[in-house]
């Protein structure tokens, strides 16, 4: 047998020797990629026109994110996901550490510090936070034994071995996210962190903690709004929107949540028809187009009909999910499968609702659609592991 026979003898024993994944999930994740890659021309062929010459410019960008991306999801759909108990406290304190230098040394862009900036492109470490920390909880609380002993000692158990660390780490993350500043971000990291620490106890202790969690976190959100200004400018234009229909100041502070309505409303029932969208025309602040506000320029060209299927899409990636984390084969997969598909599918959610006005706007990039090489990688990193678990499950399908 030749080299090249035993690798792939070796490759197809990996592949399959557990079973086979979820194969309507991963046909899901790869339309909406492939979809995404179109969008991405689309939206952009514009602004890369015009600014640089080239309008195949921003699509070749995220092919290469995507193939990089691609390698990310072979390598975490091979690596059994037993051993990241083994190399997550690394991964996590270097996350760490890479949230602190970007918070002191990265460049000021927009008045944010959220990404260092290598040659062409920008590594955004707050992406990175979300995936590495969701695998450090789930193999940490994975580890954690039912108490036993009376009320008073089991209280102090929690306390000391679940509660107070993870308490300390959610809010130390946080922290170093949101003085980015990424509010946006913050939340999707807190609520992931919170939907895996909730699912992962099933006593009345367990629930009263992370009820307290979650009545901190709103508190200290709502602080981080008001404290800063342009948070509250921007919270105060998501409220005037929903009480009026229409952003006040609409040339300033609630000039892009009006372009982006405009957007979704020309769409009507129908769209106005693929590569036809107005809004992409600079109207759209940046290069929103293409970035944040991609959803936008989707509705705009596939209307009401075309945003029901894109959420539709989403709903099934997120029942897939919870289905793989249900029929998990031990807790560690269950917990991995379960903070993958929240998320993901929360982050997919909060930027359809910012770009409907059901939010306000937060620089959530819509996960697979978005243009940016951090989030594309990371998520196909992310749902390799969620297929890793699919296929050591019997019956997902």
């Amino acid at each position: 047998m030749t080299r090249r026979q035993r690798f792939l003898q070796r490759t197809r024993t990996r592949l399959f020797s557990k079973g086979a994944p979820d194969y309507i999930l991963l046909a899901l994740i790869v339309g909406l990629v492939l979809f995404g890659l179109v969008m991405v021309y689309d939206a952009s062929v514009i602004v890369a026109s015009e600014t640089y010459g080239d309008q195949f410019r921003f699509l070749k960008l995220q092919a290469i994110w995507v193939a990089v991306g691609s390698c990310a999801f072979a390598f975490t759909y091979l690596f059994d996901y037993h051993n990241y108990p083994k190399l997550i406290v690394p991964a996590i304190i270097t996350t760490i550490i890479l949230l602190v230098l970007v918070v002191i040394a990265g460049p000021a862009i927009f008045g944010s510090r959220r990404w260092f900036d290598i040659g062409v492109v920008n590594i955004q470490p707050s992406e990175l936070a979300k995936l590495t920390f969701t695998v450090y909880l789930a193999c940490w609380l994975a580890r954690q034994k039912q108490r036993s002993g009376s009320l008073k000692e089991a209280f102090r158990d929690h306390l000391k071995t679940e509660l107070l660390p993870f308490a300390f780490i959610l809010f130390a993350i946080c922290f170093l996210i949101i003085i980015e500043p990424d509010l946006g971000t913050t939340a999707v990291v807190g609520f992931t962190a919170l939907a895996v620490y909730f699912i992962s106890g099933t006593d009345a202790l367990h629930t009263l903690g992370s009820m307290f969690i979650v009545a901190v976190m709103g508190v200290l959100g709502v602080i981080a709004a008001i404290i800063s200004p342009y948070r509250a400018t921007r919270v105060t234009t998501f409220l005037e929107t929903i009480k009026t229909g229409y952003a006040p100041d609409p040339w300033i502070s609630g000039y892009q949540i009006n372009q982006v309505l405009i957007a979704i409303g020309s769409g009507g029932l129908f769209g106005i028809g693929f590569g036809e969208s107005r809004q992409k025309f600079f109207y759209l602040v940046g290069n929103s187009a293409f970035t944040d506000t991609i959803f936008a320029v989707y509705a705009e060209e596939f209307g009401f009909l075309g945003d029901l299927v894109l959420v539709l899409a989403f709903l099934m990636f997120i029942s897939r999910g919870l289905k793989i984390a249900r029929n998990a084969p031990d807790r560690l997969g269950s917990l991995l499968a379960t903070g993958i598909t929240v998320w993901i599918g929360l982050q997919a959610f909060l930027n359809i609702a910012a770009n409907i006005a059901l939010g306000p706007l937060t620089g959530i990039p819509l996960p697979f659609f978005s243009y940016g090489g951090s989030s594309m990688v990371v998520i196909l990193a992310g749902v390799g592991i969620l297929l890793n678990v699919s296929k050591s499950t019997s019956h997902v399908n």
